[in-house]
């Protein structure tokens, strides 16, 4: 066989499964899939819902525009999107809801005085840089207001170093359907 022949059909056959990939991968994402990449929450395939926001509930929302969210695109903490101000998308769980009362202690993200697992604010990132510090007074949520969290991981970056955030700001509520563990 031609040398060249040979290099064209399997530049050929790549392409065709790189276009057929996305189109899958497209098809998936106007139908409601989203994967997650990041440890906040298990790794894998989640769909989105028509579920109500309520505690206990992963969601996917745009951050506020604010410095804090500015400086953690800019860190590399979450990516640029489609949400205002250039934002992607961040997905967490509902720890906490109306009526419950939180606190960023130095042990960990508290709700109704119960310390919650893997929230311990850490004091830098990775390489150094300070985190944000949220005042440890506690503070009752409001009636549009949940605390999105990570509930497996000790280094995400969720609401032990921004605080709650408006039911507004959740676009989706999702639920896992197929995940496996990170590191």
């Amino acid at each position: 066989m031609n040398m060249g022949k040979g290099v064209r059909i399997a530049a050929g056959i790549t392409l065709v499964v790189s276009i057929t990939a996305g189109v899958v991968a497209g098809g998936i994402y106007a139908a409601g899939g989203r994967i997650n990449t990041s440890k906040s929450l298990e790794l894998g395939l989640y769909w989105i819902t028509d579920e109500p926001i309520a505690k206990g509930a992963y969601v996917m929302f745009c951050p506020p525009e604010g410095q804090v969210f500015f400086e953690a695109r800019e860190r590399g903490y979450i990516d640029a999107g489609f949400c205002p101000g250039n934002f992607g998308h961040l997905m967490k769980k509902i720890l906490a809801a109306k009526g419950d009362t939180i606190a960023v202690t130095a042990q960990g993200v508290t709700v109704n005085d119960q310390v919650l697992p893997y929230s311990k604010p850490i004091a830098t990132d990775g390489v150094g840089r300070p985190l944000p510090l949220l005042s440890s007074e506690r503070y009752t949520l409001g009636d549009s207001e949940v605390l999105p969290m990570s509930d497996r991981s000790p280094t995400s970056f969720d609401g032990r170093y921004f605080g709650p955030i408006t039911r507004s700001q959740i676009t989706s509520v999702i639920r896992p359907v197929l995940t496996w563990k990170g590191q």
